[in-house]
């Protein structure tokens, strides 16, 4: 049997700052109000018993020279503790605090011919005086605890609230936000002193900057590569055409197209890294759109449309990312390919090999490809990116019997408002 789990506020930091806090207070106060209570409890009783000794003193006197006790003493008198009776018959002296008739009472009792000679004290006000004291030591105690936990409260709660903003900005830079800072003012003047928090933020906005610099840097490089490769593969292009028919022209001419198609695909992905583009939203059918894919890829890839659904989306970009899939299943899957659009779900499944790990965990990488395979790797990095342009969720994963890879596009679905009611 599991055991239960605890909510998942107690694992934050205010909550574990709150109970330590908490527990420190209640020990320090028990500590504290425990020294107390014995120091004065200590006090009181030694006063009690000089007083109940000296008036067993004066008692013993008057008992030796034969005059009448007062009616505090007595020998032998009803309700002496019989302790203390039996230490006084044994020849020595001693105090101890008893209840007599219900009232707290100091007794003092020494020898006096093999019996006990007793005088009692009325304790009750210093018994009342040690109860509230330890009534003010418990108010004043809780008292304590709750103005510490507040400023503690206070002043940490402020510490998490830096600390989530810290968070948020990272999250922000890891979705691709790389404008996001968190700009604590603190990092901002250098003679300002900085707590740790400050130096986390810091620390993020400078490595933000930095990646951003590097990840702008290298953005423009494969722009410009894209762009000046464009130029010479035009030339290239026609001048393989007027190449003599054969097979050498043939190897010429289908280079050329592939490096026109890498080209083509590093300038759209330049394009989609400067998260510019804008989209031309319109409302189609799902179904005869994934068909119309299929039939354009000129591949042996079954349709399948479990159920049909409208979204409203950018047709190009949506054609795009499943002719991107179809041919990435087609060129390192294996036969049989099936497109199925179950909603507003369209999934690519072929019957190869699988996605490799790398791909499964962090997504596709740019020029990196299963070992031996063939192609760029550009492809699926175009797919995710166009997808996320038209707002669709793109998840790569091994199909649900373990044989071959699956795609998963989910479409946002389109929602057509109900026409009113006519009046009557």
């Amino acid at each position: 049997m599991r055991a239960p789990r605890l909510p998942a506020w107690t694992a934050t930091l205010t909550w574990k700052a709150a109970v330590f806090i908490a527990v420190m207070c209640c020990a320090l106060a028990a500590l504290l109000g425990i020294l107390v209570h014995v120091s004065v409890t200590g006090q009181t009783v030694n006063d009690s018993r000089e007083k109940a000794l000296a008036r067993l003193t004066d008692v013993t006197r008057l008992y030796e020279a034969g005059e009448p006790l007062p009616r505090f003493a007595g020998v032998d008198p009803p309700g002496l503790p019989p302790s203390l009776h039996a230490l006084a018959v044994r020849g020595e002296r001693g105090t101890v605090v008893a209840d007599d008739r219900g009232r707290p009472t100091m007794w003092a009792a020494g020898p006096a011919d093999g019996r006990a000679l007793a005088v009692r004290l009325d304790y009750t006000q210093s018994a009342e005086t040690i109860d509230a004291l330890d009534r003010s030591i418990l108010g004043s105690s809780v008292l304590a605890i709750g103005a510490t936990l507040a400023v503690g409260a206070f002043a940490v709660t402020r510490v998490t609230r830096r600390l989530h903003l810290t968070a948020q900005v990272a999250r922000r830079i890891s979705a691709g936000d790389l404008d996001a800072r968190v700009d604590d003012p603190r990092t901002k003047d250098a003679s300002r002193p900085q707590d740790e928090v400050a130096t986390v933020s810091g620390a993020l906005d400078t490595m933000a900057s930095s990646l951003q610099r590097k990840l702008q840097s290298e953005q423009r490089f494969t722009a410009d590569v894209a762009h000046e490769l464009r130029t010479p593969l035009t030339g290239l292009s026609a001048a393989a055409e007027l190449l003599p028919e054969g097979r050498p022209s043939e190897l010429v001419r289908d280079r050329v197209r592939a490096m026109r198609g890498l080209t083509e695909d590093l300038l759209e992905i330049s394009r989609l890294d400067a998260r510019n583009e804008t989209v031309d939203l319109a409302v189609h059918e799902l179904g005869p759109l994934a068909e119309r894919v299929v039939r354009a890829s000129g591949t042996a890839t079954e349709v399948r449309v479990v159920r049909d659904a409208t979204v409203e989306t950018d047709r190009r970009r949506l054609e795009r990312v499943l002719g991107n899939l179809i041919a990435n299943a087609h060129k390192h899957g294996a036969p049989p390919v099936v497109l199925t659009v179950d909603g507003p779900v369209v999934s690519v499944r072929d019957h190869g090999p699988g996605y490799p790990a790398y791909l499964l965990e962090s997504g596709p990488q740019r020029f990196r490809t299963e070992s031996g395979g063939k192609g760029h790797g550009l492809g699926l990095t175009i797919a995710v990116g166009q997808a996320e342009v038209i707002g669709a969720e793109l998840v790569f994963a091994r199909a649900a019997d373990g044989e071959g890879a699956e795609a998963r596009l989910r479409l946002p679905e389109y929602v057509t408002l109900a026409d009113p009611a006519p009046e009557d």
